[in-house]
């Protein structure tokens, strides 16, 4: 049946809601936000969109976007937008394409030599086409190996080992009485994002940066290498940008506003994003001969890597020359935006997004995800076709630009700023996707609708639900007993805090729509990430050979986009998010007892004289100095703030379960319609105009990339990085900003639930 034609009223008679966290059988429960009827109703129609999605159009979507390089500017990479848009209208969708100017810079000059202490030696910077690999010869058309928002350079200096370039690093170095300052570093990615390695380099004083591929995470010692296995080869190099992301994504010229074509655009020497030193990535074939020939001191056991050699850290003989120049052009994206209006709330949208641009040929790293979502855009056609009409507005979006910076969705979610605050009821990206778990994380507002949707999904290998798989997983890596206790008492999985990384950051931390990202993986790994092998060849013999699990993310997203877009009572939900809230509170009065006693134990080894100095007779040793001990933070504020939160949550609850057990009566004066609208605004209320201490770009309060992360979360970030840094004061005055927010979306909670319940 068209569930449009069913009578308002009898919606808000009859609204069920089941209790949070319990997955029943179809016949016996409704869906959590539906009447009996349009649950029904829902079901069927969701049934017949898992329905739809093919293996077969899923491999040939992949083979047709993957076949030639298609990075921004160039003309592939514009040829699959409208290939892409193409099909979308084909689908039935009203599609365009929306385009914007970013800065995009192209290597014109690199070089790498070791010009003293050791062998003549001049890196490749080239990744060696592979005979079984046809599209790996795409000479031609495919971005050299670099690092994009590098800054030009041309600098001759000492080289020095630096482990994974990452804050805890340099302290260690500072330990060891070895200074980076005047110097070239070598770091080995993985344990941060790649632009936090030149960004800690220079605020240490070094003059430039080389990033490689360890073989000890990315290559041989993880298995065998490409073509005989799915693992980086030798010469394999991760391209990838270095902008400072933390501090805000997008063109690095328009900060805040969409890069139009007259929009005012910052010079590029005032973009404060750009690195400071000059980057390049190298492979570790060619990061080998430089480490070889360091001397000095022996590198922690920790630091050690993969390679059949020595690990020193530095500095001696060996000099290393590096050389960037680039090409610093504005080049066009293309956005393809297409809609599903909606045919009773067409103000409301429900958004989903995955981008087309890869650095390379791309299959894995964005295609195939990019295809699953192509899938559901044909499914939600064919049940349009059918006679299927969404309640609200319907957004699918192939964004650009993805991989320098979050280019294409950063700059559509600034310039429709002003819609989306208003508008947007949640937005769902995906990126890659591959063989395995299903992946969710986000806003723990939407934690019980996500663990619904995982409930609904057949995993294609194990025929067990995706959520069961995923929870009999966790039970198997839980570290304690309490934990797997709670893994298998707790009526939903927790889902992880979203930091940055993809198209969903401008959406959640900027704009403050609620937001999830989804896809598969866990199974296929392989070190072909940002390289000319990340292509179809890699793809259909190492990952998701047969696409089944391509099949399952569009069923998955989907269903979930079918699931908003229907759903008479949006399925906010806030006694998960509450909990997790209190999690996080725990976090920070934890940090900061931990932050407190060890100043306490390091000021006591220094007044005892226990502490090591350096064994270098040629570094004397700097006595360290006893560290005042802050006063306990004031957390009252966010514990009563956390407290009224939980009340709220809990409150809204019983007006759910109270509306269930009493068929619904509770509801005959209730206004859904302005329900859902402050639900909507529940994730608004996170957020504040200020945005995060030093870096306003980023308004949501309670999660946010790390400072000196990049991707990886930090939630509750103005306090939890306050403390990090011993910044006492700025931590009380954000634990005050923090509990505000809370406090305000606690009010929001409640009244939610009094207007549900009949109440004014």
């Amino acid at each position: 049946m068209n569930r449009r034609a069913v009578l308002s009223s009898f919606f808000f008679a009859a609204l069920s809601f089941a209790p949070v966290g319990n997955h029943v059988i179809a016949d016996e429960q409704p869906l959590f936000g539906y009447s009996a009827e349009s649950s029904r109703a829902e079901r069927q129609w969701e049934e017949k969109l898992r329905a739809i999605p093919s293996p077969e159009n899923l491999r040939a979507y992949m083979q047709r976007l993957s076949a030639r390089p298609h990075h921004v500017g160039s003309p592939y990479d514009k040829d699959n937008a409208e290939w892409i848009a193409a099909k979308f209208k084909e689908f039935g969708l009203d599609t365009h394409i929306e385009q914007f100017d970013v800065l995009f810079p192209t290597p014109k000059e690199r070089a790498v030599e070791l010009v003293e202490g050791g062998p003549k030696f001049a890196a490749k910077l080239q990744e060696p086409a592979l005979p079984q690999d046809l599209t790996s010869n795409q000479r031609d058309e495919q971005l050299p190996t670099y690092n994009a928002y590098s800054i030009d350079g041309d600098v001759t200096a000492q080289l020095v080992y630096v482990n994974y370039g990452i804050p805890e690093d340099y302290e260690q170095l500072d330990r060891m009485g070895i200074s980076v300052k005047g110097k070239i570093v070598i770091a080995r990615y993985y344990h941060s994002w790649r632009g936090i390695k030149p960004k800690v380099a220079a605020e240490h004083g070094a003059v430039g940066c080389l990033i490689f591929s360890d073989p000890h995470e990315d290559g041989f010692v993880q298995g065998e290498t490409f073509p005989s296995g799915a693992f980086r080869p030798p010469d394999g190099v991760q391209r990838g940008s270095v902008a400072d992301m933390p501090f805000y994504p997008g063109d690095p010229l328009t900060p805040g506003v969409g890069a139009t074509k007259d929009a005012k655009r910052l010079k590029v020497e005032e973009a404060p994003t750009i690195t400071k030193i000059p980057v390049l990535p190298i492979s570790y074939a060619d990061a080998q001969p430089l480490l070889a020939v360091l001397t000095g001191r022996v590198a922690p056991e920790g630091w050690r890597g993969g390679l059949g050699i020595t690990y020193h850290v530095g500095p001696g003989a060996a000099k290393v020359h590096l050389k960037v120049k680039s090409n610093w052009d504005i080049k066009p994206l293309y956005d393809v935006i297409a809609k599903i209006p909606g045919s009773t709330f067409p103000d409301e949208w429900v958004i989903r997004g995955n981008h087309h641009d890869g650095w390379v040929n791309g299959a894995e790293d964005p295609i195939s995800g990019q295809v699953a979502i192509l899938e559901e855009a044909r499914a939600l056609g064919e049940l349009v076709k059918s006679g299927w009409k969404p309640k609200r507005t319907i957004i699918y979006c192939a964004w650009d630009g993805e991989e320098p910076g979050l280019l294409g969705s950063t700059e559509w979610a600034e310039q429709h700023y002003d819609e989306l605050r208003v508008h947007g009821v949640a937005y769902i990206n995906s990126d890659g996707n591959g063989r395995g778990y299903l992946r969710v994380e986000g806003s723990h507002t939407l934690e019980k609708f996500s663990n619904d949707i995982a409930r609904e999904i057949s995993d294609p290998e194990t025929k067990l639900s995706a959520w069961k798989r995923q929870q009999l997983r966790e039970i198997a890596d839980a570290k304690t007993s309490e934990q797997r206790e709670e893994i298998r008492k707790r009526s939903d999985l927790r889902i992880p805090a979203l930091g940055s990384g993809s198209d969903y950051t401008a959406f959640l931390q900027h704009d403050g729509v609620a937001a999830l990202n989804i896809g598969f993986g866990g199974e296929d790994q392989g070190g072909i990430y940002h390289s000319i092998y990340d292509d179809f060849y890699w793809f259909t013999h190492f990952s998701d050979t047969d696409f089944v699990y391509g099949r399952a993310l569009a069923q998955t997203g989907g269903t979930a986009i079918m699931r908003l877009a229907d759903a008479d009572l949006l399925p906010f939900e806030f006694t998960d998010f509450a909990d997790t809230v209190q999690t996080y509170l725990k976090e920070l009065k934890a940090l900061s007892q931990k932050m407190q006693d060890d100043i306490r134990e390091r000021n006591r080894e220094i007044e005892e004289g226990v502490f090591k100095a350096t064994d270098d007779p040629k570094r004397p040793l700097v006595p360290p100095t006893v560290e005042t001990v802050p006063p306990h933070l004031n957390f009252a504020p966010m514990e009563n703030a956390v407290d009224a939160l939980s009340r709220s949550a809990a409150e809204y609850r019983k007006t759910l379960e109270h509306a269930n057990a009493n068929g619904g009566a509770a509801l005959a004066s209730a206004s859904l319609a302005e329900v859902n609208k402050m639900l909507i605004e529940s994730e608004r209320k996170l957020t504040n105009a200020e945005g995060l201490p030093n870096r306003p770009w980023f308004k949501h309060q309670l999660y946010a990339p790390g400072f000196y992360t990049g991707y990886g979360v930090k939630t509750v970030p103005a306090v939890r990085e306050a403390i990090e840094l011993k910044k006492w004061q700025q931590a009380d005055e954000a634990i005050i900003v923090v509990a505000r927010v809370l406090q305000d979306e606690a009010a929001l909670i409640t009244s939610v639930a009094q207007k549900l319940s009949g109440g004014k």
